[in-house]
């Protein structure tokens, strides 16, 4: 399939359902040299992988930017993270003026368990900030640590999204899971988290997390496609709870970090059984944009 028949077919899923396009809250615009760094990883199939993965959309930034607005996606964020300490603040640098230079992105900042975090993260904040990255897998660190409690109550406070790769898939972390998650709530019951991968593979934990949380949300990064179905299968037996869950669902897709299409991606939600297209168009664009605040296009 060209390109462009590729963006005609992705246009085509949301246009029938009378969507303005779509708002795709996980994907990843890096430094050049970390993401080089990060497909070399996936090239290796690392122990974070386990299996071989070839990233789809392995092309430079302008085409990689030029191919998600052919699909049609409104917003999208530049998840950047550290996996060691002195370079979340470096990371916020880069990503917020990728964000001047693509007003499409939504303003995206990290942070690691360091000295000094909060006073970059306060910084993210008043630089304008709309949704921070957190990797408990990469970053190999507990959501809990001390040196984060400043951060996370400045985040609370701000209202500011937090896309969190908590799950432990594709491969368990020391601090992965729901029990990390579950604490960390407990003392900051407003944190507006958004669980990566739908939480995979600890699916129904997550749910549950999501469900009893008015803040929590989940995004749909892989979950539900042949590719994960091969390993990790979303439980048919919770299916019946994505409805309940329904305003809280969002979409998110891994680019270009993919070893699919982007389509595939979409195709493999709107074939989950028991949903409708009510709950797809929240999920491709109106739960995000009620969640961030993206008014529709004028006109």
């Amino acid at each position: 399939m060209t390109h462009d028949d590729e963006a005609a077919a992705v246009r085509r899923i949301w246009s029938q359902l009378g969507l303005p396009g779509i708002i795709d809250v996980h994907t990843h615009f890096m430094p050049k040299s970390v993401l080089d760094k990060v497909w070399n990883y996936f090239d290796s199939a690392g122990p974070m992988v386990g299996r071989s993965w070839p990233i789809t959309y392995r092309t430079d930034e302008a085409h990689r930017l030029d191919t998600l607005r052919a699909f049609g996606v409104r917003r999208f964020t530049s998840l950047v993270y550290p996996h060691k300490p002195q370079m979340a603040e470096w990371l916020n640098q880069w990503a917020a003026e990728f964000a001047r230079q693509a007003p499409d992105c939504l303003a995206t900042a990290t942070f690691y368990p360091e000295p000094g975090a909060a006073d970059y993260v306060d910084a993210a904040i008043r630089a304008g900030a709309r949704v921070f990255k957190a990797h408990i897998q990469v970053g190999d660190y507990d959501p809990n640590d001390p040196l984060l409690d400043e951060v996370w109550g400045a985040i609370e406070d701000s209202g500011i999204p937090v896309v969190i790769h908590c799950g432990s898939g594709p491969q368990p972390g020391r601090f992965t899971g729901p029990d990390p998650i579950r604490r960390l709530l407990r003392r900051h019951p407003r944190l507006a988290l958004i669980i990566a991968h739908m939480g995979m593979p600890e699916y129904g934990d997550f749910l549950d997390i999501c469900l009893n949380s008015s803040a929590v949300h989940l995004d749909t990064t892989m979950a539900f496609t042949a590719f994960v179905d091969e390993l990790m299968p979303f439980p048919a037996g919770e299916r019946p709870r994505l409805r309940a869950a329904a305003e809280r669902i969002v979409f998110g897709s891994d680019f270009p970090n993919i070893p699919y299409g982007y389509r595939d991606a979409l195709t493999a939600l709107a074939a989950v059984p028991g949903i409708d297209d009510a709950w797809l168009a929240g999920v491709l664009h109106d739960n995000a944009a009620r969640l961030f605040a993206i008014a529709l296009p004028s006109g």
